[in-house]
């Protein structure tokens, strides 16, 4: 492109530094903007494992019993499964199967069915591959009742087996 004049050349100069465009030779130094550094990124974190193994207030839960029974339904099997599988998974823990029940009978009878009820949640624990050293039984018969009353709700929720975890 050839300029006519000087001014031509000189309003040329002006309006290219106006807008901004600003053209420079190899002799001038180059101006370079400062670069803002990307966010730093947190690191990756590793997938969490996931235990198959119920946690410990879960296995915990006691099973209940009928009355004058020490034998397992469904639900205190399934119950029992759970806490077989948390001794699996935590093979130092020993866990206390403590037996109870409800007011009725003679101290002594309930002394004898709250020993039952405890032997019997441990041999099923033993022929689930529990060792039975980790199982020690204990009967508190009718005197450590988990709600008070006389009446079959009450008695219910005595009739049972509680288990005590402690991990030597």
């Amino acid at each position: 492109m050839i300029f006519q004049s000087r001014k031509t050349l000189a309003a040329l100069a002006v309006a290219v530094s106006m807008s901004g465009l600003v053209a420079c030779s190899d002799d001038e130094k180059k101006v370079e903007e400062p670069v803002t550094p990307a966010p730093a990124e947190a690191p990756a974190t590793p997938p969490e494992t996931v235990s198959t193994a119920p946690a410990a207030a879960e296995v915990t839960a006691p099973v209940y019993f009928a009355f004058d029974d020490y034998s397992l339904d469904s639900t205190a099997q399934s119950q029992l499964n759970k806490l077989n599988e948390y001794l699996k998974a935590n093979d130092k823990s020993v866990v206390q199967i403590e037996g109870h029940c409800d007011e009725r009978g003679s101290v002594e009878y309930n002394l004898a069915l709250g020993q039952r009820r405890a032997q019997s949640a441990k041999n099923y624990l033993v022929q689930l591959g529990t060792d039975a050293a980790r199982l020690p039984t204990i009967s508190y018969g009718e005197e450590r009742p988990a709600v008070e009353g006389n009446d079959e709700s009450a008695w219910s929720k005595n009739r049972r087996d509680e288990f005590v975890l402690s991990n030597p």
